[in-house]
């Protein structure tokens, strides 16, 4: 999948701002970033849903919109709501999306099968989906979203409202796709999930502000944080609020610091926390994605709209 210049403006709205993506086959591709940061109206533009305004749109060798009619049959997608029908059971909403789907029936039983055992759903196929738990109603989309073994899946925020022990299976179900030889394009706003895609993306207001593998990201980052261990953190923190050029943060009981640029910091914050009468320790730390996250969103001028289709 390939994406020159796109760009979606709702009036004199701009959602998305001029955005180049390359997302490779068989990949985890992750779009991380804040609500209203472009994630789902890039995702539509993407998928043929939305008519961009500007740029070039390559999917599965198929032109973006024109051919858009094409790729839906060729691709999944998933959207963090749950999308089906509650008042169905769980077997009845998977032939209905295969009916949908113009599978042949014996085709569609045989898929049904292997989805009713791959997602756990043996036990409750004549279960009502608006009686499953939340993880078990993510799963159920999931299985619905792949009823058609799709070659690129789009996921939306997928696990948005499930619990942590359900997220963590959602995501190995990913990877066994991934695995199988589909390409997932999964936008999140959780820096552990964003940690797990081979490949990241960072919008923020409608702009790229960074692309690459979670290691390369953070290793960008290299002697740009710090971590400040002291007796009194809430009040280390005021201090260090005053120094310019960094941005700082409570962990638990110590405090985290990120440089705008690298340099010899460390003695200006211990100077400065002594000056305080603070008496704390200052050490390197490795960056993580959230330090990522940070700095490629921090002091962006407002100016560019949010993710006003979101």
């Amino acid at each position: 999948m390939r994406a020159r210049g796109l760009t979606k403006r709702f009036g004199a709205l701009v959602a998305v701002d001029h955005v180049d993506l390359s997302v490779p086959r068989a990949t985890v591709y992750g779009f991380l970033g804040p609500n209203g940061s472009g994630k789902s109206t890039t995702i539509r533009m993407l998928c043929g849903l939305l008519t961009p305004s500007e740029g070039d749109i390559d999917v599965l060798g198929l032109r973006i919109p024109e051919q858009a009619e094409a790729l839906r049959r060729r691709i999944g997608y998933m959207t963090q709501r749950f999308s089906l029908f509650e008042d169905l059971t769980v077997r009845e909403n998977l032939e209905f999306l295969a009916a949908v789907q113009d599978i042949p029936r014996a085709d569609a039983r045989r898929r049904i099968e292997e989805l009713v055992e791959q997602y756990h759903f043996q036990d409750r196929q004549a279960q009502l989906a608006g009686t499953l738990s939340g993880g078990q109603k993510q799963r159920l989309a999931l299985a619905g979203a792949v009823i058609q073994s799709p070659e690129l899946l789009f996921l939306d925020e997928p696990t948005s409202a499930v619990d942590p022990e359900s997220r963590r299976d959602f995501w190995e179900k990913l990877f066994d796709l991934a695995d199988a030889g589909t390409t997932l394009l999964v936008s999140t706003h959780y820096m552990d999930e964003a940690e797990r895609c081979h490949r990241l993306a960072i919008l923020d207001r409608g702009v790229l502000v960074a692309d690459g593998t979670p290691a390369t990201l953070s290793a960008a980052l290299d002697g740009r944080t710090l971590a400040v261990s002291a007796t009194q953190p809430r009040q280390a923190q005021r201090l260090l609020a005053a120094v310019p050029g960094l941005s700082v943060a409570q962990i638990g009981n110590s405090l985290r610091v990120l440089l705008a640029a690298q340099d010899d910091a460390q003695g200006r914050l211990e100077a400065a926390l002594r000056a305080g009468g603070q008496q704390a320790e200052v050490t390197p730390v490795e960056a993580n994605l959230e330090d990522v996250f940070v700095s490629a969103t921090r002091g962006r001028e407002d100016g560019h709209a949010g993710d006003a289709a979101a």
